[in-house]
């Protein structure tokens, strides 16, 4: 067959319009409801290009260094204040936005601390950053009373030493164990400055030859499977966890507990980069996330608490009703939040967290 060659002007044009037809993604790894994805492309005729990530490291990296491809993307609350000011991102037009009236005012209150006024974003999940373990094999080494709901069972290297013998596994996450640590030694969470960067760095090196793995994925069917007993994870990580190995009838048992010294409240946000090649698109893809049943459907698969208040009457009673996705008004009062580090303290935390994951 003939094959008519077209101008390259007329081919520039076509590329051009069969790019806006995409709307690239960029999320955490198995962080929504696959069936989500197919239904936003058959209700909107959008393309949906949906890639994964496993760290706000990773994402910020492609942030700050511009260009990246990316009509919406999902930071950390934190990560997502210094990326505003770096201007990766563009304001949100909530004309595009009607379902913007089902978010909740109580979670928009908590992440206007990262994004003044939610202009930038829009909250996706939260949760805090707790314990996850396997209760029989923690309890047979180290009784009935053992510490579940403590950052000791980590952090007191009494007990990790002889929990590595069933695995202990930290999130690759330094913003998150930093804070962990300073919290299990009576300090500020939110400490950067040099103080408490010892403090947590002389907390975290004495259980360092205990660790088995510092990951942010890996865990979650690590304790799944039995293969580990100690995670400091992200809450609705180890709840997935603890439905897996109760769909497998492996009889293990996950139990994920809010630290009592204190715990991380952390907000995935989703965001349009400043150079998004479509964002017409990636307003659609928000306002489609926005909608109550389908906010209500990612929850009730990923097991995590979301910041849209209309959702809730859609969510099943083990997400709604579980107070370790859902903390009663007490325990929401009791959780801390982080502030960002600076270019001059990021440099010096990831060094220190460079060291602690060598065990140098």
């Amino acid at each position: 067959m003939k094959k008519t060659m077209l101008p390259i002007a007329a081919l520039m044009a076509f590329g051009s319009v069969a790019a806006a037809e995409e709307v690239h993604v960029y999320n955490w790894s198995d962080y929504i409801d696959e069936e989500l994805l197919d239904k936003f492309e058959a209700e909107t005729g959008y393309e949906l290009v949906y890639d994964v990530f496993d760290s706000n490291e990773v994402l910020e990296t492609k942030m700050l260094s511009g260009g990246s491809g990316y009509d919406v993307v999902v930071p950390t609350g934190t990560f997502l204040q210094r990326q505003i000011a770096a201007g990766a991102f563009q304001p949100l037009d909530y004309s595009k936005l009607p379902n913007a009236e089902n978010l909740w005012d109580l979670i928009k209150d908590r992440t206007a601390e990262y994004d003044p006024g939610n202009e930038y974003a829009i909250n996706y999940m939260w949760g805090t950053t707790g314990i996850g373990v396997n209760v029989d094999k923690v309890q047979e080494i180290l009784g009935e009373d053992a510490p579940l709901d403590s950052l000791s069972l980590i952090f007191d290297p009494a007990n990790a030493e002889k929990l590595s013998e069933c695995g202990i596994q930290l999130l690759d996450a330094p913003v998150e164990v930093i804070p962990a640590a300073l919290a299990y030694a009576g300090m500020d969470p939110d400490g950067h400055d040099e103080e408490s960067l010892a403090k947590a760095e002389e907390v975290i090196m004495a259980v360092r030859p205990y660790i088995q793995k510092f990951n942010s994925s890996e865990y979650i069917n690590a304790l799944a499977n039995g293969e580990i007993c100690v995670a400091l994870g992200w809450s609705g990580d180890i709840l997935q966890a603890r439905d897996r190995a109760w769909e497998a009838d492996n009889g293990v048992e996950i139990a994920y507990n809010a630290p009592a010294e204190g715990a991380m409240m952390w907000f995935d946000m989703m965001a349009i980069p400043a150079d998004a090649p479509n964002p017409e698109g990636a307003h659609a893809f928000l306002n489609f996330i926005m909608d109550a049943e389908n906010m209500a459907a990612a929850s009730n698969y990923v097991y995590y608490a979301n910041g849209n208040l209309a959702s809730q009457e859609y969510l099943i009673e083990d997400v709604i009703g579980d107070t370790a996705i859902y903390p009663d008004e007490a325990t929401l009062e009791s959780l801390y939040t982080t502030t960002p580090w600076d270019a001059r303290s990021q440099r010096t935390l990831t060094r220190l967290w460079t060291k602690i994951k060598s065990g140098i």
